[in-house]
């Protein structure tokens, strides 16, 4: 059942709304995946997903956020609010992660989380991405576009609640980041996926 997703950093979308577009739909596939996998093969799909989600959401709070709280008329507003969503989703997904797959409450928690994503992914896609396809150039947009692939291919991979500003990425980001990633290269040398 395994599916073989693109790395978010490496999809082709030139425009930075066509790009989390994209993901927001990869995301909603991840969902599917990890629902319908098997128990065996849960750890390995969830462990996509929470990549996937993490990754996502730094590239955001790093390259969109500050976008548009400076250019966007409400833009303050607009990226408080999608903070907050961001901050409650990463507190139960670090749960679900440090439980893992074999949880009692994980399909159950599951469904909490793929529906505060989805809630956060339309709010998104109608109070953020509409304004930045009104105000932001091409150019704007393709270089936007530029700048989460490389913040995606920095990220860290496992979620971190309480680091939602593009300040607190940079600062933070990179140790943790490294952190993530040599853990899971052991977690794969040893044969574990949580």
């Amino acid at each position: 059942m395994t599916n073989t997703y693109p790395r978010p950093e490496t999809m082709e979308e030139t425009d930075v709304v066509d790009l989390l577009l994209a993901q927001h739909a990869l995301i909603r596939d991840m969902f599917d995946e990890v629902e319908k996998a098997t128990p065996g093969e849960r750890p390995e799909a969830f462990q996509r997903l929470v990549r996937m989600l993490a990754v996502h959401e730094t590239a955001e709070e790093e390259v969109v956020h500050p976008y548009a709280r400076l250019k966007l008329e409400g833009g303050d507003a607009v990226v408080d609010d999608r903070l907050a969503e961001e901050r409650e989703a990463k507190e139960l997904l670090m749960r679900m992660d440090q439980a893992g797959p074999e949880d009692p409450q994980f399909l159950t928690n599951l469904a909490l989380l793929r529906a505060a994503v989805e809630a956060h992914a339309r709010s998104e896609e109608r109070y953020e991405f509409q304004k930045l396809r009104a105000y932001a150039s091409d150019a704007e947009r393709r270089a936007m576009a530029a700048g989460v692939k490389a913040a995606e291919a920095m990220a860290p991979t496992h979620p971190h609640p309480g680091v939602e500003s593009a300040t607190k990425n940079l600062l933070v980001g990179t140790p943790v980041a490294m952190v993530d990633r040599i853990r899971d290269v052991i977690r794969q040398a040893m044969g574990k996926n949580g």
